[in-house]
């Protein structure tokens, strides 16, 4: 494989900035590993041209390799005056860079991962430091369910350079809280410490769950006659479906309390509650006997339910 940046991204070397992001991103989304799991070609690809747009997405890496100042791995080339202190750095030394990858500024993207360059200790030119540098931290997006954050789950996630992390995700996490991963960012220089990976979480709506704190929401509907005379109905929590009974004489908005069936909450502490509220729902057709039924019934029990609405308007 050709590793020249130009050749692998498909441009030319006088292309814009906006071509070449352009080529870097409809590449990376045919070549993502996510899309193309056990693809082995397409990882090595996908490797391939994410150091590609490492150098040419940034505008000081990219004249530096068109001056001919670093190879297409953004290391340093040997020059008379620093070629012993290059031929002596070794492999774990060269230059890395992911700043390319900051211009991909839209979290919701696939390829929104943004990198966080650390300044401590180096130079801005990508030259060798003198002394240990701290690897750049990675920050990264996750969209999970709404299942997998209020119990919790194993994932694991591809960064733009084709390497994979691992994450639990603990139960009970919110939206837009982070996961820290200590030391699984890029490598330290000179022997510093590698950076952080941090993962943002993204939760997806549930179709019939809600949180509330550590609380769990959910709207059930039920029949005229379970309101009237009363059921044991099996409801769906978040642990499974359990047994409840709704009293006779329930009503619409009605809520009741399943304990301990909500976000458990650790060792420490109590887990939160499922809280159920009833929705009456009428049969989609009145039959005439039903019909019949209501209006005796009226007749001989007719009672108000709007009293506390009296004079609202005033």
């Amino acid at each position: 494989m050709n590793d020249n940046p130009y050749d692998l991204l498909g441009v030319k070397p006088t292309a814009s900035d906006k071509e070449i992001k352009s080529a870097y991103r409809k590449l990376a989304k045919k070549l993502h590993p996510d899309l193309n799991p056990g693809d082995v070609s397409a990882e090595e690809k996908f490797k391939a041209i994410s150091s590609a747009y490492a150098i040419l997405g940034d505008k000081d890496q990219r004249a530096r390799f068109d001056k001919g100042e670093i190879d297409e791995t953004g290391k340093e080339k040997p020059d008379p005056q620093y070629y012993r202190s290059y031929a002596d750095a070794g492999p774990e030394n060269h230059y890395y860079t992911s700043e390319g990858f900051g211009d991909f500024g839209d979290e919701s993207d696939l390829f929104s991962e943004l990198f966080r360059r650390s300044r401590a200790g180096g130079g801005s030119d990508g030259r060798r430091a003198h002394g240990p540098i701290r690897g750049q931290d990675v920050q990264y997006q996750l969209k999970i369910s709404f299942m997998d954050a209020v119990l919790g789950a194993k994932k694991r996630i591809t960064m733009p350079e084709g390497s994979t992390l691992d994450v639990s995700v603990p139960a009970g996490i919110r939206d837009g809280q982070s996961i820290r991963l200590k030391g699984k960012g890029t490598p330290g220089f000179n022997g510093g410490p590698n950076g952080d990976a941090y993962v943002k979480i993204e939760v997806s709506s549930h179709r019939h769950f809600r949180r509330e704190g550590k609380d769990i929401l959910l709207d059930l509907p039920i029949s005229l006659d379970e309101a009237v005379l009363g059921a044991k109905i099996a409801v769906p929590t978040i642990h499974g479906k359990v047994n409840m009974t709704v009293p006779s004489g329930a009503s619409s908005g009605q809520t009741l309390r399943l304990k301990g069936k909500g976000i458990a909450a650790g060792k420490n502490a109590a887990a939160g509650d499922q809280r159920v509220r009833l929705k009456v729902i009428l049969p989609k057709k009145i039959d005439p006997e039903l019909k019949e039924f209501m209006e005796q019934w009226q007749k001989d029990n007719a009672y108000s339910v709007r009293d506390e609405l009296e004079g609202a308007a005033k």
